[in-house]
């Protein structure tokens, strides 16, 4: 799988499944920008990445506001050129009772997670049209699909980002920009780190996972190296005839295809 010096975005970029994509995606010779919200953590995956001798350059942005994406958008392309992939991965689970999620919850979450996704992609889309290439990778969950009870507002803004790929993909088909969603299920990450933390303190983080993942066909988390490997089969020329499709990546565990 190969890059080709194609300038690529990812957002959510400072730790876990975006850092893994980052790290994918440089390695297999893109130029690489990571946006984030917490500049230490972004620092932090800059360093890291450019000391394996890899193209990163990190940009703080709060994806959830408008006024940030557009100027995180023109500091990249006047730092790299025109954008040739884009994955819009920001924003973690947060599932609640349907009762308990406020308005400002609800605008909180759409914002990170379905208008970040749209202003982002709008951004690079006219560019991608002009040289008849482009890749757009929304990074979901399982819940898109299959949403649970308590799942409420990530398995609505997630839906709603199913939808909006399904949108996209039919319109850029003709101008070769290629859309689709991967849908996280159970991938070992920052998140499940912290999550161990605040739940389970000084146990073994191997038996934890392995507790998470009971349900799961494969008997065991994912990796976030795993979901890495095929977003960059779909960003490389080898994904060339995939578009309009939303891929579990999940180990089987969704319970719908």
């Amino acid at each position: 799988m190969n890059m080709n010096d194609r300038v690529a975005v990812v957002t959510g970029g400072s730790k876990g499944i975006g850092l893994a994509v980052a790290r994918a995606f440089a390695t297999a010779g893109g130029q690489v920008a990571i946006v984030a919200r917490g500049a230490e953590a972004l620092e932090a995956a800059r360093l890291s990445l450019t000391s394996e001798g890899l193209n990163v350059k990190d940009y703080i942005c709060d994806v959830s506001k408008a006024e940030d994406i557009r100027s995180v958008h023109g500091r990249i392309v006047s730092d790299l050129g025109n954008v040739d992939v884009l994955v819009n991965n920001a924003g973690t689970s947060r599932a609640m009772a349907f009762e308990t999620v406020t308005d400002e919850i609800w605008q909180d979450d759409l914002d990170l997670k379905l208008f970040a996704a749209i202003r982002m992609s709008r951004l690079v889309w006219p560019g991608m049209k002009e040289r008849r290439w482009g890749r757009i990778i929304n990074v979901l969950n399982t819940f898109a699909k299959a949403p649970g009870a308590r799942s409420a507002p990530t398995s609505v803004s997630r839906a709603a980002g199913m939808a909006l790929t399904k949108v996209m993909a039919s319109e850029g088909g003709e101008h070769n920009i290629l859309v689709n969603a991967l849908l996280v299920g159970l991938i070992v990450s920052d998140q499940w780190v912290q999550r161990h933390a605040a739940t389970a303190p000084g146990t073994d983080f191997g038996d934890f996972t392995r507790n998470l993942a009971k349900g799961v066909p494969l008997g065991r988390m994912g990796s976030a190296e795993e979901f890495a490997n095929l977003a960059c089969f779909l960003a490389s020329d080898l994904g060339s005839y995939i578009t309009g499709t939303a891929i579990n990546v999940d180990g089987g565990r969704s319970p719908v295809v």
